[in-house]
């Protein structure tokens, strides 16, 4: 799973709330994500997103480490020069950082060679406050990666945040997304469990699941998450999916849709997903 890509998926989905945070203001004009021909060989990252406000281009990219090829902050110029030439308008450049960099690693927020030097902003999210996450279920998948001395403690905040959500597709999709992102950091069997005893208690859902067997209900509600944040990733990757595909995606088990999961990250046509299905058979 592309965690980085899950990062561009959620900013795609609500512009308004990311500019919010990463301008510090509220955005009051419409928000325009770009579908631009920046992502091209020889400077291709498949989490850049680029959202437009009336008078700013707003770019962001999305890092689980810091290593790349070619580096960071000569991609980050790269894409400054493409994004003038087309708009000729303000650009603000932000690289989120998910995860520490390996010890001795230094994480530079400018580009430099000779006379040429280019600037950008760098967000570490281990050092960010958890309390702006904690409290906005758009920003909430992102509070598991913030800074903590007791990151036990935080789960269970983050657990307690989702579980407020009003019983709706937007608390199944939150919660998809945090346990995702919490992955990143936490043993993936203490999430499940957490969300299992603390979240489906309190929900209609889970008394249904009581009735109907535990393990069964369990089963069904993770596949449903799962398949919705699929569903969306390869709309994102490939473009609309036919009703025909929808409904083979439907039939997958738990661990055909985490095998679909890794596998779409390297589509780049429908083609590509019915041939992966057709594998399934």
């Amino acid at each position: 799973m592309s965690f980085d890509n899950l990062c561009k998926l959620l900013a795609e989905k609500h512009p308004e709330r990311f500019a919010a945070w990463l301008l510090g203001e509220e955005v009051t004009s419409t928000i325009e994500v770009l579908k631009t021909e920046l992502s091209i060989e020889p400077i291709r990252a498949d989490s850049v997103t680029f959202l437009k406000t009336s008078d700013r281009i707003l770019h962001l990219e999305f890092q689980t480490i810091w290593t790349s090829d070619p580096p960071i902050p000569f991609r980050l110029l790269d894409y400054w020069v493409r994004l003038y030439r087309l708009y000729r308008s303000s650009i603000t450049q932000i690289v989120i950082v998910l995860l520490p960099p390996s010890e001795g690693m230094t994480i530079e927020n400018f580009f430099e060679e000779e006379s040429t030097r280019h600037e950008f902003q760098v967000i570490k999210m281990w050092e960010q406050d958890p309390d702006p996450f904690l409290h906005d279920p758009v920003l909430l998948p992102f509070a598991a990666l913030t800074r903590t001395q007791n990151p036990d403690q935080l789960l269970d905040r983050i657990v307690q945040q989702v579980a407020e959500i009003p019983e709706t597709e937007e608390r199944r999709e939150v919660s998809s997304y945090v346990q995702l992102m919490a992955g990143l950091k936490y043993d993936k069997d203490r999430i499940h469990r957490l969300f299992r005893e603390d979240m489906m208690r309190e929900s209609v859902i889970y008394q249904e699941i009581l009735q109907e067997g535990e393990e069964r209900g369990l089963t069904q509600g993770l596949l449903q998450g799962q398949r919705s944040l699929i569903l969306r990733m390869l709309e994102q990757k490939i473009g609309s999916l036919s009703q025909q595909e929808r409904d083979r995606i439907s039939t997958l088990n738990l661990e055909q849709l985490g095998n679909l999961a890794i596998a779409l990250l390297n589509f780049s046509s429908q083609t590509d997903l019915e041939v992966w299905l057709a594998e399934q058979n």
